[in-house]
């Protein structure tokens, strides 16, 4: 993003070196750019290990992150901590979680096209400053906004496929089931354990989980 001569706070956010400068900046700014503003306790930017080679991105917020200025710690979140650790995978060490928008939307709701793209430069900062070798989009919301899907066919031609995105070159990218939709739908929850296996062959294969 280019720098506003005008806008210091907007500077110092986008003008931040590293991961850290970028998390204080822009949590002590308070961000007030779009409606989710409005109703939102707390900023939630991110959980996990910035030092990461892996993202995870998912959809927003919800009433707990909103509580607790925490990414996925939720039910959502706590089942995806239970079901990652099946296959030796921490999510706070071996990766970085981050949202499509950083405020939570009112009653749960799907960020809105607008909100989301209000924040998404700020998702794109996150990923520049953190340079993560693989992104793992959950749920349809994340890959019609992270990736500029707009028209998803259905998440079952889609999930447990790694390939590349021009919107982010160099960086491999894996869509997987949200952790929500596995809540709702405890049938799915083989497929998913089938997908994590994948992803943990590939961060063995590829050497990238975090020491």
């Amino acid at each position: 993003m280019q720098l506003d001569f005008f806008d210091q706070t907007s500077n110092k956010i986008f003008g931040a070196k590293t991961y850290e400068e970028f998390r204080a900046a822009f949590l002590e700014a308070g961000c007030t750019k779009c409606r989710l503003s409005k109703s939102r306790t707390h900023l939630v930017l991110d959980r996990g290990n910035p030092q990461a080679k892996v993202v995870l991105i998912g959809e927003g917020p919800g009433a707990d992150e909103d509580a607790q200025g925490k990414a996925f710690v939720g039910r959502a979140g706590q089942l995806m901590d239970t079901l990652f650790r099946k296959v030796d995978l921490d999510t706070n060490r071996h990766f970085l979680i981050i949202n499509v928008v950083k405020c939570r939307p009112p009653e749960n709701r799907q960020p809105m096209a607008d909100e989301a793209e209000t924040c998404l430069p700020y998702l794109k900062k996150q990923l520049e400053l953190v340079k993560p070798k693989l992104l793992v989009l959950l749920g349809a919301t994340a890959v019609k906004h992270a990736l500029g899907r707009k028209e998803i066919e259905s998440m079952e031609s889609i999930v447990g496929q790694f390939f590349t995105s021009p919107d982010y070159p160099g960086i491999t990218c894996l869509i997987l089931y949200h952790p929500a939709y596995i809540l709702r739908d405890p049938r799915k929850t083989p497929i998913f354990e089938q997908h994590l296996q994948q992803l943990k062959a590939y961060l063995v294969r590829e050497r990238l989980l975090a020491a």
